[in-house]
């Protein structure tokens, strides 16, 4: 058992999903749970799960597979897996698995749509992270004629009010919203006395990047709109295809792959989107991803020689672009350009480093070519 590597113990525990993360907590301090024969109650502690032996209860552990789920939640069904009040729950979609799943988010009890579920909590946190302003895109309806200056709201942001679940929730701004008008059924009309029996409906796409209670709603309400319907139709990029409510379906390895890309690892992601397929530490706080950010640091901070060395080089530079025509900064500087060029093969090559003459074949300084000064030409300083 080690305090400083491998991974959390309440994080093994749920993996193998005796638990969620914190009720693992509980068990810890409660004195249930050996490592390697010895009872652990504080937190804090990591394990190598190769050669450490976790028991709980006396009876030892073993991680259960990763399993990753998208479920079509029908309306009127509580996200939790187990409710007080007896309504019905995501678990009875949830069952027939190869491991205890939990579902990734929540979804109001009267909005259906897209939900995944995943024994990773990796990956689970950084989906529910906001930080990574992960995409869920929705389809509402709502209650007569939206108006530009409404739609215009939405899309830059509204301020909420507090929710009634948390009436102590600071009022701020939402993030600005991709917003779509789809289509709008006009308003009925009555044939016998001419009024109108209904306003008529709009139906719109809307994606957000955050995700606060109730939010669609309250920004509807915000903006003196009524949501009649919502559905959410995608979430991290992955859609409820081809499910009727209440189906589940396996994510494809790709579908995984994407999201641990994505949201995960977004380094990676990006590097791969580059065409690197090199590899990358998953955790940005590891020893190989600090120590290449420092030596990018001490690259960056090599500077270019000053005084009369730092006017040669440039000098050279600019010498070497205008030879090639302007061409890349890889062109070559001419032979003998600076102290630091390479002299011309042959017998000239020896010819010693001085400040005055060569004496290559009992040459004097007058044989130094036109070149002149500290950077002359053949036979002057390398």
């Amino acid at each position: 058992m080690t305090t400083t590597k491998g991974e959390r113990l309440q994080k093994v525990l749920a993996r193998a999903g005796v638990a969620s993360r914190r009720h693992a907590e509980q068990l810890i301090t409660a004195g249930r749970v050996r490592v390697n024969g010895r009872v652990v109650t504080e937190m804090g502690v990591r394990i190598d799960t190769r050669r450490d032996k976790v028991e709980l209860d006396g009876k030892r552990l073993v991680s259960e597979p990763l399993v990753h789920v998208v479920m079509h939640k029908p309306r009127g069904v509580m996200t939790t897996l187990s409710d007080p009040e007896g309504r019905p729950t995501v678990a009875d979609i949830l069952k027939n698995l190869p491991a205890r799943v939990y579902p990734v988010g929540r979804l109001d009890f009267h909005t259906s749509g897209v939900m995944l579920a995943t024994n990773d909590g990796d990956l689970a946190q950084a989906l529910l992270h906001p930080r990574k302003s992960v995409p869920k895109t929705y389809v509402c309806k709502v209650r007569g004629v939206v108006t530009d200056l409404q739609l215009d709201k939405l899309r830059e942001g509204v301020m909420l009010a507090p929710s009634e679940s948390d009436p102590g929730e600071a009022s701020r701004k939402t993030l600005p919203a991709d917003v779509k008008l789809l289509r709008h059924t006009p308003s009925m009309v009555s044939d016998e006395r001419g009024e109108p029996i209904n306003d008529g409906a709009t139906w719109m796409e809307v994606t957000l990047r955050e995700g606060r209670t109730r939010q669609i709603h309250r920004m509807a309400e915000a903006v003196g709109l009524f949501v009649m319907r919502l559905a959410r139709m995608s979430f991290a990029g992955i859609t409820a295809e081809g499910l009727r409510p209440g189906e589940k379906r396996a994510l494809t390895d790709d579908e995984v792959t994407l999201l641990r890309r994505e949201f995960l690892r977004p380094a990676e992601g990006a590097a791969v989107l580059k065409g690197h397929d090199g590899d990358y530490p998953e955790d940005p706080n590891t020893e190989a991803y600090v120590d290449t950010k420092a030596a990018s640091v001490r690259k960056r901070a090599v500077k270019r020689p000053g005084g009369l060395a730092g006017r040669s080089v440039g000098e050279s530079v600019s010498r070497a672009r205008e030879t090639a025509g302007g061409t890349t900064r890889s062109a070559k500087a001419p032979a003998g350009a600076t102290r630091g060029a390479k002299a011309p093969a042959g017998r000239d090559a020896k010819a010693p480093v001085g400040r005055g003459t060569s004496k290559v074949e009992g040459s004097s300084r007058d044989n130094r070519g036109g070149g002149g000064g500290r950077s002359g030409g053949r036979g002057g300083h390398r």
